[in-house]
C-alpha cells in the first residue's frame, strides 16, 4: 500500500463509525488490526441514519472499500447522497479516512466490521438507497468458501435493507464466483436484475475501484449486474 501523511486521529474521527455507542455516532478510539479483524456491531437498535450524517440524504452502502477510490469518486461527485463503506480491515478504514479528510469531503462514514454481521443487527428495513460490492474477496479454497461475504442470509439482508426502487451493484473478476452471487439473488423475489447492457450503464463510474482499473488494465474480463428492488 502506497505511503501517504497520515493526519492526527482526531481529523479522522469523525469518518469513523463508533459501533460501540449504538446510537450511531461518528468517532472511534484506535484499535489494532488483529482487533478489528474480529469485530462485530454490539448495538441493540439499527442505525438511525439521521444521527450518523446528520441530515436525511439517501444512503448507499459499499462492502468492502479497500483503499476507498469509490467512496472518494462518489462522495465528490454526488454531495447530495451519503455514504457507508464497510471493510473488515483497520489498516484500509484509516487509509481510506486519510484520504476524505484530506479533501473535506462530509458526506462519508466508514465502519470496520464484518459486513455480513453488520447488514443484520444495524441496518433497518428499506432504509439504503443502493449497495455497492465490487470484486469481494472469493476466498479460493473450498475450506474459506464460509468467510465469501455472499451467502443464502447476506442476499436476504441486501433484499431487505434497499428501498423500493433500490439498486445492488456487483462487479467481480471471478466467473465461478460471480455464478454462484447470480444464483442466491435469483432465490430473492423481491430483487429483478436488469438486462446486461442496463446493468454495464447503470454501474459505468470510470475505474469503479483500484481493483477495476488494475484487472481493466490487464484485459481480464469483468462480470458486473445490477439488480432493483
Amino acid at each position: 500500500m502506497r505511503r501517504t501523511r497520515r493526519l492526527p486521529v482526531a481529523e479522522l474521527e469523525p469518518y469513523l463509525l463508533d459501533l460501540d455507542s449504538g446510537r450511531g455516532s461518528a468517532g472511534a478510539r484506535e484499535r489494532g488490526s488483529a482487533g478489528a479483524r474480529s469485530r462485530a456491531p454490539a448495538l441493540s437498535a439499527y442505525l438511525d441514519w439521521q444521527i450518523v450524517f446528520g441530515n436525511d440524504h439517501p444512503v448507499e452502502v459499499e462492502v468492502g472499500f479497500g483503499k476507498g477510490l469509490f467512496l472518494l469518486c462518489a462522495a465528490q461527485a454526488r454531495p447530495q447522497a451519503n455514504f457507508l463503506g464497510i471493510e473488515i480491515e483497520r489498516k484500509y478504514q484509516l487509509f481510506t479516512a486519510n484520504r476524505l479528510a484530506k479533501r473535506g469531503l462530509v458526506n462519508v462514514r466508514l465502519a470496520c466490521t464484518d459486513a455480513r454481521i453488520f447488514f443484520r443487527d444495524c441496518i433497518a428495513d428499506c432504509s439504503v438507497q443502493a449497495i455497492h460490492i465490487y470484486f469481494p474477496d472469493p476466498w479460493w479454497k473450498k475450506r474459506h468458501h464460509k468467510r465469501r461475504v455472499f451467502t443464502e442470509e447476506f442476499a436476504g439482508q441486501c433484499a431487505r435493507v434497499l428501498v423500493r426502487g433500490g439498486e445492488l451493484f456487483v462487479l467481480t473478476d471471478v466467473a465461478d464466483y460471480f455464478a454462484l452471487i447470480q444464483k442466491l439473488l435469483a432465490r430473492q423475489p423481491a430483487l429483478t436484475p436488469l438486462p446486461p447492457d442496463q446493468a454495464t450503464a447503470a454501474a459505468d463510474l470510470d475505474y469503479l475501484t483500484n481493483f477495476d482499473r488494475k484487472y481493466r488494465q490487464e484485459g481480464r474480463a469483468i462480470h458486473r449486474a445490477t439488480y432493483v428492488k
